[in-house]
């Protein structure tokens, strides 16, 4: 596929062009997130090895938010480059952002390795073989940190450049050999936990190299000439990062990456609130999670498309254009918003014989089920106004404003939470209340913040 310039053209079918491979490699995750659950059930050692990976995977989780940097530089500054019609500066910037993004890789990566030990202790499991398995797989992962980074800023590359198909289809094709590999480990040679860990690091590095072979040879690569490598030389080095726009990639990213890293802590604190009340809580909510996770990877899609439209036109001046795309954008998530809520809504009876058909003879837990999901469905709606904002936001270079009401949102839902969940008759429900109406409370926010900030020329555009 060829690199789109997204400034010309039919605007919705340059949005679904952008998004679907988008959405769809989303979906491709899940999938094999549910895959690798599936095989480590059927395991000898199902409960420990699920609990392992699944404790483990909240340090994976905190990587976004450095990993956004090498991402989002690249999705910003390459986008508003090509709009301007300056190739070269949009070099400048994927290759800036790729150079922080093997750093912060590499850091993060040896942090996670050095530490494993002492991170995983903080839980203080009381099954040994749960801390032992933990520590091992969170190992094994540490090493294909780097490589997820590299990953993620390239593919920020090629979507700003109009060609998200490239991306989707190589890490479709990683995913689909760690789909068939994760048996062969993990059952066929009873490797378990490490089976699991070895077959996702193959598959990032599989999935890294052919990204790097892509964005060099491919017909559709974002660039002419592409170089991976600098001089081994730390003055050389030093100098291409200094003079490749690294001070405006961390002033665009650093309120994303401390959203990103927040989110995950306080996600962990509202899980505490769900533990006191019972292991079937938390099973509950993480159900309920996993169906709602149909808005936001339709969301991400839309959103990642959105940016590099709104980057390429906002750095062409075409503002009218920009205002389009965003309101058919809008129209686009809340119509699918209001199709998640039916889903929640209505669709109980098949979710719980899916994934809870323990709780499903039990009326006491199948209405905890019910209006767990109904509880969700209240908020799709409004909350998937903030992809559409947020994403504007970002393309335009303002990324301070979603992160300033994405924080604000899941601060107050943390102290909302334990006030309803322990000194109102709600309970356990409460806990809910505070998650579905601070995501309400968020989409709003921040949707309204962008309609009057767009009737502003205070929109921060790159420097050229």
């Amino acid at each position: 596929m060829k690199n789109r310039d997204l400034t010309q053209g039919n605007i919705v079918k340059a949005l679904l062009r952008l998004s679907l491979p988008i959405a769809g490699g989303q979906f491709m995750h899940m999938a094999h997130s549910l895959t690798d659950m599936f095989w480590l059930g059927q395991s000898s050692s199902h409960a420990y090895a699920i609990a392992a990976t699944g404790t483990a995977g909240l340090f994976i989780w905190l990587s976004v938010g450095l990993m956004l940097v090498g991402r989002v530089g690249a999705e910003i500054g390459v986008s508003q480059s090509r709009g301007r019609d300056n190739i070269p500066d949009a070099y400048l910037y994927a290759r800036t952002a790729l150079f922080l993004a093997a750093g912060l890789g590499i850091l993060y990566g040896t942090f996670l390795f050095v530490l494993r030990g002492p991170l995983i202790g903080l839980f203080r499991f009381q099954e040994a073989n749960v801390a032992a398995y933990t520590i091992t797989y969170l190992g094994i992962m540490a090493f294909g940190i780097p490589a997820s980074f590299i990953t993620s800023s390239l593919s920020g590359t090629f979507n700003a450049s109009g060609n998200s198909r490239t991306p989707f289809v190589i890490s479709s094709c990683g995913i689909v050999l760690n789909m068939i590999l994760s048996p062969i480990f993990i059952l066929v040679l009873d490797m378990g936990v490490v089976g699991a860990g070895i077959t996702s690091v193959a598959a990032q590095y599989t999935v890294m190299i052919a990204m790097a072979i892509a964005v060099k040879r491919f017909r559709g690569r974002p660039f002419e000439v592409f170089k991976l490598t600098a001089r081994f030389d730390f003055a050389a080095i030093r100098a291409d990062i200094a003079g490749g726009k690294s001070r405006d990639i961390f002033r665009l990213t650093w309120p994303v990456c401390l959203e990103n890293t927040l989110f995950p802590l306080l996600t962990m604190a509202t899980t505490y609130f769900e533990v006191a009340f019972g292991a079937f809580a938390v099973s509950i909510s993480r159900v309920g999670t996993q169906v709602e996770s149909l808005s936001w990877l339709v969301g991400a899609g839309f959103g990642a498309a959105l940016t590099a439209f709104v980057g390429q036109n906002f750095g062409a001046g075409k503002h009218t254009r920009i205002n389009t795309g965003v309101r058919y954008t809008t129209i686009f998530m809340l119509g699918w918003g209001a199709l998640v809520a039916c889903v929640l809504w209505f669709g109980s009876p098949v979710i719980i014989a899916a994934f809870l058909p323990e709780f499903a003879h039990d009326p006491d837990m199948v209405r905890l089920v019910v209006l767990n999901l109904r509880i969700l469905a209240a908020c799709q709606v409004l909350s998937n106004l903030e992809f559409v904002a947020t994403n504007a936001f970002r393309g335009k270079g303002r990324t301070l404003p979603p992160s300033i009401t994405g924080i604000a949102s899941n601060v107050i839902r943390v102290p909302l939470a334990f006030l309803l969940s322990r000194f109102t008759p709600l309970g356990l429900l409460g806990v809910w209340v505070a998650i579905s109406a601070t995501a309400a409370f968020r989409g709003v926010s921040i949707f309204a913040w962008y309609h009057i900030e767009k009737r502003k020329a205070a929109s921060y555009k790159l420097p050229e």
